[in-house]
């Protein structure tokens, strides 16, 4: 499995992730409501940050045009997209703006599960997570379990760090950021044991 960090919205926290090889780091771009939530200047500067082997991921929610042309000035690796959005509207914004996507399904019940169809042909990653936006939801994992997709499938939306045994084979990449808070900041401490655990499961035979 690979580790996505998301909501990271200070030097420290980057700079952290990235030392520890953390595979890639999210940062909330134009969604106000999060208490995640950084400008673009903020963002500028932690994108600048010297990534070495990890991705950088902007997470845009319902992104105008001109936010898409605003944000790709960043060195972002891949745009994360939260709304209304099918294959044909992907591959525009993947050749228009030369970022990978990662394309987000908010999981409600079990059917929603399949909406990964209408975009999977233009998506590189695919993200079953909850459905709610600034607050970490859970949702039943195990309902991706049984897919086969041509790209790798992540999973978000409450995670913690006693459940990474079970989810373990389930998904190519964990998306994690609530647990690694302490009064909705991240946590140094939190992200490094979080991270030492994830390390210490994922090469357990």
């Amino acid at each position: 499995m690979k580790l996505k960090v998301c909501g990271l919205s200070s030097k420290i926290e980057v700079e952290t992730c990235v030392s520890l090889n953390v595979n890639y780091c999210g940062f909330i771009l134009n969604y106000p409501k999060s208490h995640r939530y950084i400008s673009f200047n903020k963002a500028a500067k932690l994108t600048n940050i010297n990534k070495k082997k990890t991705k950088y991921v902007g997470v845009l929610v319902d992104p105008t045009e001109k936010e898409l042309i605003n944000f790709s000035k960043l060195n972002l690796d891949y745009f994360q997209l939260y709304g209304n959005f099918d294959s044909y509207k992907l591959l525009k914004i993947k050749e228009k703006f030369k970022k990978q996507i990662i394309s987000s399904i908010q999981v409600r019940k079990k059917e929603d599960i399949d909406k990964y169809k209408l975009i999977e042909n233009n998506s590189d990653i695919i993200l079953w997570d909850s459905s709610g936006y600034e607050e970490s939801l859970s949702w039943d994992y195990n309902w991706i379990r049984p897919i086969a997709i041509k790209v790798e499938k992540m999973v978000a939306g409450n995670i913690s760090i006693d459940m990474l045994n079970n989810l373990k084979g389930l998904a190519d990449i964990i998306d994690v950021s609530g647990a690694l808070e302490t009064n909705k900041v991240k946590d140094i401490i939190k992200i490094k044991n979080f991270i030492t655990e994830f390390k210490k499961i994922n090469h357990a035979n």
